[in-house]
């Protein structure tokens, strides 16, 4: 005799039926939370919600959020479900000024987050939580002064010289063939690892440099790198569970060990380049002993783990800039030439040398590197979290606790209504008059308000120096293997263009070709 008919198997059907149903109903259990409330929602997927294209890999999370921008067009905000827990979207540019900027001790904590042990991934300024984020990112600020980024350019100089060197090695006098992305992220890569660290990465000279291999690990878009990307960015809870690794266990060993040796033989020398190894040092020896402070403190993983996010971010987006910049310039070669000529000009005053005050001061350099920004914002979107109950002004709405709030930079950038014509390479929307035209916050490439990107003038600095020492010599054009439209990875956590950019590039012989 079974335990409900007169079969076990019967039984055990049963039993399977109600489970699904009990967990189809508890999962589902949420939906329409936002149509209740009167907000549009897009109809959710049983058990994945809206997320389903993302976990199997085929959309990258980035144009994830675009597409919920671009599907709620015409209102000021939506909701979407990942799994069964309810998102918001903020698109108004007024909205999101308040998130971002006026009402930013609300939403003061980004919702990505790896797990807590995971010190490396946690404790960085990137992602750590209050109220330890804000002494830290004050702590780390004054690395960013003018007189240190000028100090760190004298270094820079140094590698571009290298690059104009690697580009020389190969005999570019005819054209040739290249994957442009790789090249940038030697480049930049030699150059965060020289100016930060006082590490020769010597990524451009060795094809194995055990630094461009970590930071290759590190943004890889392999299945299961992507898939810890996406729990840590979309479903933190889950990291926990998962063993999700922001860094990844390879390169978190590797750098770890590196940046500790170089942490320690400066402490042993008492040598001093005013770079951020010697900030982390004075702080650990000013705090350490004071112990946890907001929940990390300046000592151990935690301290390190500040070195490992400005290696990570200062090779990648500036890399993702350089050559997504030189990408349009090779499609606009009027575009380019214009630029060139400026450049040129500025040599010409400079004494053939590129200054501090060159780069950061030519205009149209800063029009191109803009627009392509806009197109390719290297981490095209952001995410908050609810730190209380929040009314949504001009509205009847309120945000609970707890609630993941999500803005799409992508979709900001391609509105027409703030971008007209969005897939054309146009730099002289950066023009004073126009950017003055459009509304706050619809140009998020480095975020806003307190917790935009700390490292935004160095990434700038770097990304326009390698583009001019590329773009003073030589010429980009399209190959055969260059794909028009690009291709975004949908892999990728950041902006990544899918196979790699391959461009044609040769030497020039005279200043107006």
């Amino acid at each position: 005799m079974a335990l409900i008919t007169p079969y076990w198997g019967l039984d055990g059907l049963i039993l399977f039926s109600s489970l699904i149903v009990l967990a189809y109903l508890y999962m589902t259990r949420n939906f329409k939370y936002w149509s209740k409330r009167g907000i549009m929602e897009i109809p959710p997927t049983p058990f994945l919600g809206n997320f389903t294209e993302c976990l199997m890999m085929k959309k990258a999370g980035f144009e994830f959020v675009k597409d919920m921008y671009n599907m709620s067009k015409g209102f000021p905000y939506m909701g979407f479900y990942i799994f069964d827990k309810p998102f918001f979207l903020a698109r108004d540019p007024e909205l999101v000024k308040r998130i971002l900027v006026k009402d930013f001790e609300v939403f003061s904590d980004r919702y990505a987050s790896s797990n807590v042990t995971d010190r490396l991934g946690y404790a960085n300024v990137f992602q750590m939580k209050n109220p330890g984020w804000k002494i830290l990112r004050a702590k780390l600020t004054p690395i960013f002064t003018t007189g240190k980024l000028k100090k760190m350019f004298d270094l820079m100089v140094l590698i571009a010289d290298d690059l104009y060197e690697h580009l020389e090695s190969l005999n570019l006098k005819s054209v040739n063939e290249v994957e442009m992305k790789e090249i940038c992220a030697k480049f930049t890569t030699d150059m965060i690892g020289s100016t930060a660290f006082g590490l020769k990465a010597n990524a451009l000279q060795d094809p194995k440099s055990p630094f461009r291999e970590a930071g290759k690990r590190i943004i890889s878009v392999s299945f299961f790198r992507s898939l810890e990307f996406l729990t840590i960015f979309f479903m933190p809870h889950l990291a926990k569970y998962t063993g999700a690794k922001f860094f990844g266990d390879e390169s978190s060993r590797f750098l770890r060990s590196v940046f500790w040796d170089v942490i320690n033989k400066r402490i042993e020398t008492k040598e001093k380049r005013n770079d951020l190894i010697d900030l982390l040092i004075e702080l650990k020896q000013k705090h350490e002993h004071e112990g946890d402070l907001g929940g990390f403190c300046f000592s151990g993983d935690d301290l390190v783990a500040q070195a490992v996010i400005f290696f990570t971010a200062g090779f990648e987006t500036s890399s993702s800039t350089m050559s997504f910049t030189l990408y349009e310039l090779a499609l606009h070669l009027d575009i380019q030439r214009t630029l060139r000529k400026e450049i040129h000009e500025a040599l010409e005053k400079s004494d053939g040398k590129i200054t501090y005050e060159m780069i950061m001061t030519l205009p149209y350099l800063d029009m191109v590197v803009a627009e392509s920004l806009r197109k390719y914002p290297p981490l095209a979107f952001l995410d908050r979290v609810c730190n209380t109950n929040y009314k949504v002004p001009n509205s009847d709405l309120v945000l609970e606790k707890d609630t993941p709030v999500y803005i799409s930079s992508f979709g900001l950038h391609y509105d027409p209504q703030y971008y007209p014509d969005p897939e054309k390479f146009d730099p002289l929307r950066f023009t004073e008059e126009n950017k003055q035209k459009r509304p706050n916050c619809v140009y998020l490439s480095f975020g806003e308000g307190p917790h935009n990107c700390i490292g935004l003038r160095l990434g700038l600095m770097q990304s326009k120096l390698g583009i001019v020492q590329v773009i003073k010599d030589y010429e980009v054009s399209p190959t055969e293997k260059t794909v028009i439209p690009i291709v975004l990875d949908p892999k990728g956590l950041t902006t990544t263009a899918q196979g790699g950019i391959y461009l044609n590039i040769r030497k020039i012989t005279s200043k107006t070709s």
